[in-house]
């Protein structure tokens, strides 16, 4: 099991529904964009080798901005930005 999918099974399991966003009209947005009693919360995912694009990021900052809640878990790692 990779890592994105192993997190979408704990966020489900804690009531979350979590969504892929797979392809959004805008690139480097989250993969995860889970929903739970009124809060959004948007997920970047990487696995152990992966990197955190600079729009990745520029993107976690602009959703922080507008006041959601939205980061990048690395596996092994947990939250690696923002930091």
């Amino acid at each position: 099991m990779n890592y994105q999918t192993k997190v979408m099974n704990e966020m489900k399991a804690e009531g979350w529904k979590v969504i892929k966003t797979i392809r959004l009209n805008e690139n480097g947005f989250p993969d995860l964009m889970c929903l739970k009693n009124g809060k959004v919360v948007f997920i970047e995912i990487k696995e152990a080798n992966d990197t955190l694009k600079p729009l990745q990021k520029y993107r976690i900052d602009e959703l922080i901005k507008l006041g959601f809640e939205a980061y990048c878990l690395q596996a092994t790692k947990g939250i690696i930005y923002p930091i």
